[in-house]
């Protein structure tokens, strides 16, 4: 096939819903890579570069000349509103089948047969559904052109967001016919999760790694071991911080516990924890819309969800690992000049992460699930 970078440049535009937008470096070979089908292909780039762009332009310009539909397994498709605004911009149709929205399969189901669908979202859960696997999947799966495994490093038992069910694709990767696009994305994977990608993705991989460092994004880190002194300092603080962020805390009931506190000092501010339920998109849109001055955030609001200009990301406690707090502080300064990332660390948080570690639980994995 053909690659046409001028009109890959034009659907960057229309997406991104900017007339003077321009590919950051690697976006544009990694489309003409995918399109022209020379091999399999794995992205790890920083928080903010544009991944989606790559797989959703790509979507379009190979239905554009006849292929069929993309198939994208995504553990985020709860925050993924924003890359799917942006995809309906460019023409691109595009569909989920989760199980938050069990009505709409059937109507779903009928539009993939009748090839009204350009790229079909999925959990990677709805590949252990029988169901899924028979009905839906198998139906197009002679069709599928491209297949995306977003967020790569859920698959690898290294990687801090390990997910079972990512290892079935490690079997279905292996059925794939030759020809069929594959298409890997991540921010964050160290050279063992790289290897263990590499065997279950492999053996025709290539890799397009690029710097994960943002020059917009100022780090700093405050020692203030007791909860009274962290909480003063966010009341005295957030009021002078410019724009608009996030606060991250280790639990649920430390995020409740943040707001409520900085609501009695004046501030608008709100929590979002995986508890929060039905008010959850609806605080997403009032932080997108600065609306609030911040959401006070378990990991629940984490990768996928996309404001650019979050001005501030301040953790309230260190997170588990600095590969977590990598993906936590990336959210911030995607499209300003200047943009801030503040550590607190507290003297409960080795205590909350020795707890997690101790009874296993999904703490670590929960930024995955979005709990």
């Amino acid at each position: 096939m053909i690659y046409n970078p001028q009109h890959s440049l034009e659907l960057l535009r229309l997406g991104s819903g900017r007339g003077d937008a321009h590919f950051r470096e690697g976006q544009d070979e990694a489309i003409r890579h995918i399109v022209e089908g020379k091999s399999r292909l794995l992205v790890v780039q920083k928080t903010g570069w544009g991944k989606s762009f790559v797989y959703f332009i790509a979507t379009k310009l190979l239905r554009e000349t006849g292929f069929g539909p993309t198939l994208l397994v995504s553990p985020l498709l709860a925050l993924m509103r924003n890359q799917i605004a942006a995809a309906q911009r460019m023409g691109v149709r595009a569909s989920t089948i989760n199980s938050d929205n069990q009505d709409d399969w059937e109507a779903i189901e009928s539009k993939l047969l009748r090839d009204e669908i350009d790229i079909l979202l999925i959990s990677p859960e709805r590949l252990a559904n029988g169901r899924f696997r028979t009905q839906v999947l198998a139906g197009i799966a002679a069709r599928i052109a491209l297949l995306v495994i977003d967020e790569a490093h859920c698959i690898s038992d290294w990687g801090h967001d390990f997910r079972p069910h990512y290892r079935l694709l490690e079997r279905i990767v292996r059925t794939l016919p030759p020809t069929l696009r594959l298409l890997a994305t991540t921010a964050t994977a160290n050279n063992r999760v790289m290897d263990d990608l590499m065997a279950v993705l492999g053996p025709n991989l290539e890799v397009s790694r690029g710097d994960l460092n943002r020059s917009s994004l100022t780090l700093q880190t405050l020692r203030l071991p007791g909860q009274a002194e962290r909480l003063a300092w966010l009341a005295g603080q957030l009021a002078t911080l410019p724009g608009h962020g996030i606060i991250y805390t280790l639990t649920v009931r430390d995020a409740n516990l943040v707001a409520d506190w900085l609501k009695q000092q004046g501030l608008n501010i709100e929590a979002y924890t995986g508890e929060t339920g039905e008010r959850r998109e609806m605080l997403e849109q009032a932080l997108l819309d600065n609306r609030v001055k911040a959401l006070v955030a378990t990991t629940a609001l984490g990768m996928g969800y996309d404001k650019p200009d979050l001005a501030f990301v301040i953790h309230y406690q260190t997170p588990g690992s600095v590969v977590a707090y990598y993906q936590q502080v990336g959210r911030a300064g995607r499209a300003l000049d200047a943009a801030y990332g503040i550590l607190l660390s507290g003297q409960e948080e080795t205590e909350i992460n020795e707890y997690f570690i101790k009874y296993r639980l999904p703490y670590t994995a929960g930024r995955c699930r979005g709990h």
